[in-house]
């Protein structure tokens, strides 16, 4: 019998110091391709446990805090060392400053094509319901799930967009669908409500596309950047969401460490439990809920990392533009206390954010 809960502890550490090392090797590799010095790759925070090896004048170092790594390039902050990243061309430190969030999301493209060579890549122009919420309208017009959308309002019916479109053009008002449900095709009348929020959803519905076997490996990969991309739309779309009122606050509350531990145990418990042989499972695919987990923190650490806060990879992405659309710089002793501020400021807020969700955490229950 496998201990899930420790299995679940370790895929969590794995997991984070994972994607910060990953983050910051990509960092390392533009600096180093563009002749930009790193004095230090740490695995793991300070205190350093001991120096592995020294490489083309980089001191490797492994340190005590295991969760994630770091570089120390030369000249962060001073353009007068030479060698150094402030005293680079501004177009060389947009590239090393994009370059951690640009390999946070290459693994989740990878981890996407992994997902998709197992499972097998969506059919995009067949649309079926996964899944319909009890009490909703779509359960008392009788759709099941494993329904496949024909029509809608007599239109033909090729992708999920065209069908949301479709519900959201004919709130409060009957709507006639046109419904496969196994060699049969019935037609069936919902009403999708306006006061239902958008994670409800109009009629109740979870859509998604079918999935297809692959031949090979490199068949996955367009639907593993169409994937990733899709994933990073939804992450940055939800502050206007809120701000519209389509989704709740409360239903877009970040996750901290304890939340993401306790996903982790549930991810980790579902995915076992599925590939355990039982007669409950027989003729039931695995789960992987443990490979959607990863990928979403993938991309989210990748999509946080670019957003214009001071400190953060977007924020000194934001000060070097003017440098690079109106050729003047603002002055490196003005960004560094911008930065040095905003650091201070950011770490108050996680610490904040992060008492708070080890008093009150998320409560993610997976289907």
């Amino acid at each position: 019998m496998i201990n899930t809960g420790f299995l679940g502890g370790l895929i969590f550490v794995l997991v984070f110091a994972g994607m910060i090392i990953i983050h910051e090797l990509g960092h390392f590799i533009a600096a180093r391709l563009l002749r930009i010095e790193v004095e230090e790759f740490g695995i793991g925070f300070p205190p350093r446990i001991l120096t592995l090896f020294t490489w083309k004048g980089t001191k490797f170092s492994l340190n005590w805090i295991p969760l994630g790594g770091f570089n120390r390039i030369k000249g962060e902050d001073d353009p007068t060392i030479a060698g150094g990243i402030a005293a680079a061309a501004p177009w060389k430190r947009l590239v090393v400053l994009l370059a951690g969030a640009t390999m946070n999301l290459l693994t989740a493209v990878l981890a996407y094509s992994l997902l998709f060579y197992q499972v097998g890549v969506p059919n995009t122009h067949t649309v079926a319901i996964a899944e319909v919420s009890p009490g909703s309208p779509a359960e008392k017009a009788g759709i099941l799930s494993g329904d496949f959308v024909l029509a809608a309002a007599g239109e033909n019916i090729d992708s999920v967009t065209e069908l949301q479109a479709i519900i959201r053009a004919h709130l409060d008002e009957s709507l006639i669908l046109r419904l496969r449900r196994g060699d049969q095709q019935i037609e069936i009348s919902v009403t999708p409500l306006s006061s239902r929020t958008k994670k409800q959803g109009a009629i109740g519905v979870l859509l998604g596309n079918p999935l297809r076997p692959v031949g090979n490996w490199f068949e996955t990969v367009p639907y593993s950047f169409q994937a990733t991309y899709g994933t990073a739309r939804e992450l940055l779309a939800l502050p206007g969401q809120i701000i519209a009122g389509a989704i709740q606050p409360q239903e877009a509350q970040l996750a901290g460490p304890r939340s993401i531990w306790n996903l982790f145990q549930q991810s980790v418990s579902r995915d076992v439990e599925s590939r355990e042989p039982s007669a409950q499972n027989e003729g039931q695919r695995p789960t992987n809920y443990t490979l959607f987990t990863i990928i979403s923190l993938t991309i989210s650490l990748g999509i946080l990392n670019l957003l214009p806060i001071p400190a953060l990879d977007g924020g000194r992405i934001f000060f070097t533009l003017p440098e690079i659309l109106f050729r003047r710089r603002l002055p490196p002793k003005f960004e560094a206390v911008i930065h040095g501020v905003g650091f201070i400021v950011l770490l108050s807020l996680l610490g904040y954010f992060y008492i708070l969700d080890f008093i009150r955490p998320v409560t993610i229950n997976l289907p």
